[in-house]
């Protein structure tokens, strides 16, 4: 007998076909508290007593989330069953309403000092069944047996014959949110274009840099915004707010040029854009990043030193690795150091490194590096998760070997064997 069934997908395919001007639409309900709190403070005590059991002192109203609400507080307990053994609280619906459900928090304060209250909370905990329900004008949530009386009587709660309370409720609120009927364009910031373009022109500028054959015009004060050594300089206690030339020396043209264009834009430029303003030679992205993060350190700029520190983490090579190196260690880069020592070591890398120009630059001014080095190139090969191709014979004999070591003047010496 042949099988009855229906396609589905198809089924759904034409439903979907019925309108073809049809659009996907949302929305979401949104179950929230509005919350308001009010302290009740009852003075004299003991001669609310007495008033027998159902009896109570109210607070004023106080109104949270579009009702009206009372403290009560009976003083010889709500059931005459009890015997005045119990003082009663209850906080009550004041106004009209039908169903208004809320969350409470009722706290007695300890009026020594000692921040040891007693409280009892809807909002610190899940409820099981959901917020409480008060069905109509007078409805009322709290506790029949609140504090035994004569335990309230010798406490810290009880302080000068005076009781403190504070009442906090939460009226449930649900509104359900359609899709916005608007769309606002809002452009994005171009506040680093717009003062890049402010440098650029030399509008309002107030200060000349002279570095080596070249001028920049610049803005005190967006320069003192940015570093912390422009803003000494210029308005420090030390600093002359009307000087408006300043020479600078041990800084190239185009790094000057370029840390500028960061210090208006708070982006890194590019090699090319600074090249076709100003000559720069030879100079590389790495190169670039290189003199950068040292101006960045010089000038207190923190941002574009770590942005040159992450650059020339991701561009170390055998050629650049050991300038790197030693340019980590003098501006304090942790992470670019330990980055430039680990592919320093790495047994496909050395014997390229110890050929470089850097290279040779470390064996006559950072002896301290090249004891690092060595430090990390042992670790590399005692790594057993290297295969024994990858690590260095003990007979190796090139550049700086495993058998020699550093005196305490930074020479190289022989171990005896």
């Amino acid at each position: 007998m042949p099988e009855l069934g229906f396609d589905v997908g198809e089924d759904a395919r034409r439903s979907s076909n019925l309108d073809p001007n049809g659009q996907d639409s949302c929305s979401k309900s949104i179950n929230e508290t509005v919350n308001g709190s009010h302290q009740y403070v009852i003075k004299g005590y003991s001669l609310a007593k007495g008033m027998g059991a159902g009896k109570f002192v109210s607070s004023d109203t106080f109104s949270v989330g579009g009702y009206d609400w009372a403290i009560y507080f009976y003083p010889d307990g709500k059931n005459p069953e009890d015997s005045s053994v119990y003082v009663s609280v209850f906080i009550a619906l004041a106004s009209d309403g039908t169903d208004v459900r809320a969350l409470f928090e009722l706290t007695l304060l300890d009026q020594s000092g000692k921040g040891k209250h007693k409280v009892h909370s809807h909002f610190d905990r899940s409820l099981v069944s959901g917020p409480y329900t008060l069905k109509y004008k007078g409805s009322m949530w709290g506790y029949k047996r609140f504090f035994k009386r004569t335990t309230l009587e010798t406490s810290d709660f009880l302080k000068d014959d005076c009781l403190a309370m504070h009442c906090t409720v939460g009226v449930v609120k649900t509104r359900t949110e359609g899709p916005k009927n608007y769309v606002v364009a809002v452009p994005p910031s171009n506040i680093g274009q717009n003062l890049k373009k402010m440098l650029e022109s030399g509008l309002g500028a107030d200060i000349t840099f002279k570095v080596g054959e070249h001028s920049f015009k610049a803005h005190k004060l967006i320069l003192a915004a940015r570093s912390p050594v422009f803003r000494a300089q210029f308005f420090g206690l030390v600093g002359d707010t009307n000087m408006d030339e300043v020479e600078l020396k041990d800084i190239e043209p185009a790094v000057f040029m370029a840390m500028l264009k960061f210090i208006y834009s708070d982006t890194l430029p590019d090699v090319h854009e600074i090249s076709s303003l100003v000559h720069i030679g030879t100079f590389t992205n790495t190169i670039m990043a290189q003199h950068l993060l040292a101006a960045a350190d010089r000038f207190s700029l923190d941002r574009l030193k770590s942005l040159c520190e992450a650059k020339l983490c991701e561009e170390v090579s055998a050629e650049t690795v050991a300038t790197t190196l030693a340019l980590a260690e003098q501006h304090h880069c942790m992470l670019l150091k330990a980055v430039c020592l680990k592919f320093a070591a790495a047994p496909g890398n050395l014997a390229a490194v110890m050929q470089s120009e850097g290279f040779k630059y470390l064996e006559e001014t950072r002896a301290s590096l090249l004891s690092e080095l060595l430090e990390t190139i042992a670790v590399v090969d005692d790594d057993p998760s290297l295969p024994l191709s990858r690590k260095r014979s003990s007979s190796s004999n090139i550049g700086l070997n495993l058998d020699q070591s550093l005196d305490a003047d930074g020479r190289r010496v022989r171990r005896r064997m």
